[in-house]
């Protein structure tokens, strides 16, 4: 009688590669600096909309902060005293002071408006138009003891500046205490 044998035929196993050597074979370095990083994906993701017909640009003012293209903005605005005056200034490019409205009432300060942008190119059998509109609000709530009743607002190459007397600061007594280990006992007042 024929015995029958089975054999059994080992396969070597490749070694599995790391996360590491797989991200780097698709061009990721982990090892990059953060910006780097944040960049890389910023490319990816505006790659990856740019797939599905969505315009790039957006992608690029929605990581900017710009979205003055679509309607939304919101102006960089400080607030700073300057010799006994408080001082808020908004950056408002690209609009005059009739585009703009502000209002002091219930201890804040309310600046809005509205952005429009319109551009053509005309050229040898070609036209090109772009317009975009957008309103924006800004509330700041101001500190408290100012009066607005003798503010006063300028506007100039885009830049709004509001001045109102700064509130009076109260002088308060600094004291400075002593910090004690946890393992010295804590003093105690005289029994009755």
């Amino acid at each position: 009688m024929a015995r029958k044998t089975s054999r059994k035929t080992t396969k070597t196993a490749k070694p599995s590669k790391s996360t590491t050597e797989v991200l780097a074979e698709k061009g990721i370095d982990l090892t990059a600096t953060p910006v780097a990083l944040a960049k890389r994906v910023s490319e990816e993701v505006e790659r990856l909309f740019g797939e599905f017909g969505i315009d790039r640009n957006l992608i690029r003012s929605v990581t900017r902060g710009d979205l003055g293209g679509i309607g939304l903005w919101e102006p960089e605005i400080e607030m700073f005293q300057r010799d006994g005056e408080l001082v808020v200034r908004a950056d408002l490019p690209g609009l005059t002071r009739d585009d703009v409205n502000v209002e002091l009432r219930d201890g804040g300060i309310t600046i809005e408006g509205e952005r429009r942008s319109e551009k053509e190119d005309k050229r040898d059998g070609y036209y090109h138009s772009e317009r975009s509109y957008g309103k924006f609000y800004r509330r700041l709530p101001l500190p408290e003891g100012v009066n607005g009743e003798d503010a006063t607002a300028t506007f100039n190459n885009g830049v709004l500046e509001i001045t109102m007397q700064a509130p009076e600061t109260k002088q308060t007594r600094t004291r400075r205490l002593t910090i004690r280990d946890e393992s010295q006992p804590k003093a105690k007042g005289k029994a009755a």
